[in-house]
């Protein structure tokens, strides 16, 4: 369910594309099934392509990668979270609209 400018992200790849990328890395922790996560989809896909070059933005599916969904306690989707030098800049529950998004990755550039 990743785009073109959006990259899947998984147990196996997140301590390299999202713990020590050198970028801002926005990730949104999805499944399938959630129709939430479905409605912000597009919404995750415009932001990957506005912030091309300047953030990385990744999907990961909390039903195949349960490691990193247990460590950063994510009992809700979607959820995402905004890491910034391999830390959690921001959290966000449920769904939320795209200025949420755009405000705290302003902040973190």
């Amino acid at each position: 369910m990743a785009g073109n400018n959006v990259m899947q992200i998984t147990d196996a790849n997140f301590e390299q594309e999202v713990l020590k990328s050198d970028k801002p890395v926005l990730v949104d922790f999805w499944a399938e099934w959630c129709q939430p996560c479905r409605r912000l989809a597009p919404t995750i896909e415009k932001l990957a392509g506005d912030y091309t070059d300047r953030v990385k933005v990744g999907k990961m599916d909390t039903d195949s990668n349960h490691a990193t969904a247990s460590k950063f306690g994510i009992s809700a989707i979607p959820t995402v979270i905004l890491f910034k030098g391999g830390q959690v800049a921001q959290k966000f529950v449920g769904l939320r609209g795209e200025k949420d998004f755009r405000d705290a990755l302003d902040a973190a550039l």
